[in-house]
């Protein structure tokens, strides 16, 4: 009987144990960190020498919230903020986590060493009283005593990429990596640091790794708007208050610029954020630290304008301006109505979980008219925001779409104070009780509110527009405004926005209208935390399946009726229809269009008559994707040169042009100058594309098997001209002269052999000795040609090549 009993007591102190060893912030005891000794004399300085080296060989990795180990290296805060072994994206929390947001939830050294980080900059001290080196500096010399050979491909046996498991050892647990990962030095698995940069590196580090940070200097200009701002969104009436609160509410993710960007690239303005601080204007600011932008800050605050630290990366970079005429157009817009607040809404559950109740005192028309303006930095926040990472996020959308919105002298929520009452109580958004236990009730509940709505909202349709709905349903942008027709790119794991209508005509399409819009803000920007438990995470994800229908479904009601079911069974095949069924609203099939169609493909007609409409606003004019009789320039220009060349190979299904089948997600290509092409005195010179694979699938209705729902010789390529998405997977380059052996080459590809023989001749590898000059140089691009949009590219992703 005593075996037993003593084989629970080990089973308990193993458990125990275990359980100690996985707390977050457990670092081995005997390890003690060793104050840092500043040298008098400094060989090199943090600002001209070390960071410059830090952006251009280590930030393509480490920034935001996936950089490996949490070493986010924007700024020196990241840098002296060190690592941890704590992973932000956790698809398997079973709680909510503590969130690490640098300059948010610590503010010192110390007080990231007490949540559990370590220092890279700090030499460590054994029990044994023995000295060790800092992390970066073990790091960087495991880098050039065991580099991979140059112009080699990467093994296989070195994992990289999205689903990387990342090995981050802790002080004192460094040689068992090195002897686990012999390759594993920095940078990672590409070409590293020269001999220069690696003794910059090295000396800085031995010499006590001082941070000498610029102080930030604004422009009279910048200062002088930031003081109209903060006066302005920090007035104290009742309306003032309600309406700053949902101006922060839908900006605090943005870079805000404050005057008008110089888009000869020659000077790209300061961006700023918008934050809750607990100082007034005048004084430093201290960010109120809650999770969301809408919860309680639980005393006084005020908001505040303050500079985006660091460098800036692209994949974090969504920008508005927030210059005089913006602030002009508010005071119009907000006061072209008249509203008024009896009693400021709290920042309760319910207030958090239903902004249709909680701003009900501006009106909606203008509340509508907010987002439209500017539809495309708002859907820029939900797909490329944080919620959007990972193919489980993105697994519910596909890979190209188009994007419109219902006009908002149409738009009936809006319009009709009646119905918004009438459907206000069914349009509360699920994920705000994390809980695992809370799952399954409150997706049930909110699945039945939600299908409420949409009855209410069909009734109230057909009420209103008894012939269906019409062309003028759809925004036209006010004829001038580029914000009315958008495209969205899955890159199978994250997402990008453009505007216009780019690549061939889609499989689906979507219309959204104010709910929509504001409800798909809110559940996937505003009120999802990214250290939330896996059931906020599911609830999040889940929702936005619903919002892909819901957008498609509206869409069809421009669709005969006749034709609707038809078209809808071919966007949800196989066990879609079953899902269609049980968790989906009800197709209607009844309420007439009121639009008359000449032809049996209504979907390609409906697209096509909006492209002739708006040619401009659309992007009708597609020389490479859309090319049925193109009317080419007579002057072969570089950039006409490419167009003919690469049209032969876009918009083709991978059935007839295999090399499709071994592309990655997103394919940067960089095209040369060479004598006489008129690119060389060029603001660009060089010529930029992006080869976009569009998976196809039976659905996209589910989040997990994706796998066996893929069609992949319906795959095709969208060819931009320009870089488009954040994380590269490849880079290709040849010159100008090569674009018909380039494109004779890709449409030869017949195997994997032949694909590698192919990426051999033209990819710019890892190992390649100008990688990162090449890699970079895209970032460049971007800054000549649209300096608002420029950022470090990311290059987690990029393969093995």
């Amino acid at each position: 009987m005593k075996k037993p009993v003593q084989g629970r007591i080990y089973a308990s102190v193993i458990l125990v144990a275990s359980i100690i060893f996985l707390l977050p912030g457990y670092q081995q005891p005997e390890e003690q960190v060793k104050p840092r000794v500043i040298a008098e004399t400094q060989t090199y300085s943090f600002v001209n020498n070390v960071k410059p080296i830090l952006d251009n060989k280590c930030l393509a990795c480490h920034s935001c919230y996936d950089a490996p180990c949490q070493l986010k290296m924007e700024s020196w805060h990241g840098v002296e903020r060190g690592a941890s072994k704590r992973q932000v994206y956790d698809g398997g929390r079973l709680k909510d986590a503590s969130p690490t947001r640098l300059y948010i939830d610590a503010q010192t050294a110390q007080e990231w060493r007490n949540k559990g980080f370590y220092s890279v900059l700090s030499e460590y001290v054994h029990e044994e009283d023995q000295t060790t080196l800092p992390l970066m500096q073990q790091m960087l010399d495991l880098g050039q005593s065991n580099p991979l050979p140059l112009n080699t491909k990467v093994p296989d046996t070195i994992q990289l990429g999205f689903d990387r498991v990342n090995s981050c050892p802790a002080p004192g647990e460094f040689n068992d990596y090195a002897e686990k990962f012999p390759h594993g030095g920095m940078p990672l698995a590409v070409s590293g640091l020269d001999k220069q940069e690696f003794k910059t590196l090295s000396t800085w580090l031995k010499q006590g790794a001082k941070i000498d940070s610029q102080p930030i200097t604004l422009s009279d200009t910048d200062q002088l708007m930031i003081k109209r701002w903060e006066s302005w969104l920090n007035q104290s009436d009742k309306r003032s208050r309600l309406l700053s609160r949902y101006l922060y509410e839908h900006l605090f993710l943005g870079h805000l610029y404050l005057t008008r960007a110089d888009q000869s690239g020659n000077s790209t303005p300061a961006f700023y954020q918008l934050i809750r601080s607990f100082t007034p204007p005048g004084n430093k600011a201290v960010i109120v630290p809650t999770v969301r932008p809408n919860d309680d800050p639980e005393q006084p605050f005020y908001y505040r304008l303050i500079p985006v630290p660091g460098t800036i990366v692209h994949k974090t970079h969504i920008t508005y301006r927030f210059d005089a005429d913006r602030l002009e157009h508010y005071q119009q817009l907000f006061s072209s109505a008249d509203w008024n607040v009896e009693t400021l809404p709290g920042y309760g559950y319910e207030e958090r979980s239903n902004p249709f109740i909680t701003f009900a005192a501006i009106p909606a028309k203008l509340r509508y008219r907010f987002l439209l303006n500017d539809a495309r930095f708002f859907v820029r926040n939900f797909i490329r925001g944080p919620v959007c990472r990972g193919q489980i996020a993105t697994n519910v959308i596909r890979d190209q779409f188009w994007v419109m919105f219902e006009d908002p002298g149409f738009e009936l929520y809006s319009n009709n104070p009646q119905y918004q009452s009438s459907v206000n109580d069914y349009l509360g958004l699920p994920g705000e009780k994390s809980s695992l236990l809370d799952f399954g009730s409150q997706w049930f509940n909110y699945n039945n509110d939600r299908n409420t709505y949409l009855d209410l909202r069909q009734k109230a349709y057909q009420q209103a527009y008894p012939s269906g709905a019409a062309l003028q349903h759809i925004w036209d942008g006010d004829q001038t405004n580029d914000n009315a027709f958008l495209t969205v790119f899955r890159h199978h794991n994250s997402a990008s926005v453009t505007s216009g209508w780019q690549g061939e005509i889609p499989l689906t399409a979507w219309v959204m209208g104010y709910p929509l819009l504001e409800r798909t803000y809110y559940e996937l920007v505003v009120n999802f935390d990214v250290f939330g438990s896996v059931s906020h995470q599911a609830q999040t994800r889940l929702y936005f399946d619903l919002i892909r229908n819901g957008s498609e479904t509206n869409f069809l009601r421009f669709m005969p009726a006749a034709s609707r079911q038809a078209i809808y069974s071919d966007w949800y095949q196989a066990s879609a229809k079953i899902k269609a069924k049980i968790t989906y609203h009800d197709l209607d099939s009844q309420t007439p269009s009121d639009i008359t169609y000449s032809s049996t493909k209504p979907k390609e007609e409906l697209l096509q008559i909006l492209m002739h409409r708006y040619p401009t606003l659309t992007s009708a004019e597609d020389s490479i994707n859309r090319c049925n009789a193109c009317n080419d320039p007579p002057t072969r220009s570089a950039a006409t040169q490419a167009s003919i060349a690469l049209r032969s190979i876009a918009a083709k299904p991978a059935s007839t042009l295999a090399g499709i089948k071994w592309l990655p997600e997103a394919t940067f290509v960089r095209i040369n100058s060479v004598q006489g092409d008129g690119l060389q005195h060029a603001a660009k010179p060089f010529l930029a594309y992006t080869l976009l694979r569009n998976r196809r699938h039976s659905s996209v209705a589910y989040l997990l098997g994706e796998s066996l729902r893929y069609q992949e010789d319906l795959d095709t390529l969208t060819i931009l001209p320009e870089p488009v998405g954040s994380y590269p997977n490849l880079i290709l380059q040849l010159d100008v002269s090569q674009l018909d052996d380039f494109v004779t080459s890709f449409s030869n590809i017949d195997s994997k052999r032949s694909f590698n023989q192919f990426v051999q001749r033209w990819g710019v590898g890892r190992m390649n000795p100008q990688f990162w000059q090449v890699f970079h140089s895209f970032t460049d691009y971007m800054q000549a040609t649209n300096p608002l949009e420029a950022g470090v590219y990311d290059m987690n992703r990029y393969g093995h090549w």
